[in-house]
């Protein structure tokens, strides 16, 4: 793989004459949360975590996300949590994109450098620390797993992106790929985390339009976004969330562009809301 950069937030605060001119966009359809207005002033801190800040960038909450959460979550030097999950029934994925995370599951330690990945079923006991010099920053999401009688939920694993193979779309000479963590067949796992890479000049040639609920924080490069009736420019740092049946497509940058995706895979539509 190619030289690999991770975005992250630039925090801080802008300049008192800084013009408001940013790329922030809230819709019933989607919204474009850009690098730029995620700063100090909206992070947020979390029981039993120490030392330790983070970007809420998606929540359910009525006309936005309704299968995720997501965040941005930094941790200074000696920092971190042995009760990270509140929520005994939820899921998770962690992915880092600077420092180092001292990461214990199930007993077993783990070193989380940038590009590691550990995903983490319900009720999955696990602990995350910053034993380095510098921040930790990592990418957290989560849902609430959806249990199917007689299909076992799925074990934990951890992996590193630049390991894993790009798998190419057909057709396309190598330009349009995704790095999957988990077997797309597998339905033990009810989402799906990835990372999608287009290269220069690559494009998601159709308007995709489909049930999954998506999350994509660009981690490298730049591209112009298709978003239900927009073409949205976007560039590394932005969130973007996607509501089920968003229309969307993609032409991508000079450079490279990457983007972490979360996808609600492989169940039922709920019949009832």
């Amino acid at each position: 793989m190619a030289d690999t950069t991770y975005a992250s937030p630039i925090a801080g605060l802008p300049a008192q004459m800084a013009l408001h001119t940013g790329r922030a966009v809230f819709t019933e359809a989607y919204a474009v949360i850009p690098h730029g207005v995620m700063r100090d002033i909206v992070t947020s801190y979390f029981p039993h975590w120490q030392d330790t800040r983070g970007w809420i960038i998606a929540r359910p909450m009525t006309g936005f996300s309704e299968t995720f959460s997501q965040y941005v979550i930094e941790v200074s030097p000696g920092g971190g949590s042995d009760r990270p999950e509140p929520d005994a029934g939820a899921e998770g994925v962690l992915f880092v994109v600077e420092g180092e995370a001292s990461v214990t599951i199930a007993d077993k330690a783990h070193t989380l450098k940038p590009g590691g990945y550990a995903f983490l079923p319900p009720g999955t006991q696990w602990t995350l620390f910053n034993k380095g010099a510098s921040p930790v920053r990592f990418h957290w999401i989560r849902k609430r797993y959806e249990v199917v009688d007689g299909i076992d939920i799925p074990a934990p694993f951890v992996a590193n992106e630049q390991d894993e193979p790009i798998n190419w779309m057909p057709g396309t000479n190598s330009t349009w790929g995704t790095t999957r963590f988990v077997d797309p067949a597998d339905v033990r796992h009810d989402m799906h985390v990835n990372i999608v890479t287009l290269e220069p000049g690559a494009v998601i040639p159709f308007e995709e339009t489909h049930v999954m609920e998506h999350g994509l924080y660009v981690l490298e490069g730049k591209a112009v976004y298709r978003l239900n009736r927009d073409w949205v420019e976007v560039e590394a740092g932005d969130f973007m969330w996607l509501r089920a049946f968003c229309p969307q497509a993609c032409y991508a940058g000079p450079a490279r562009f990457r983007y972490l995706l979360y996808k609600d895979v492989n169940r039922h539509p709920r019949l009832a809301l």
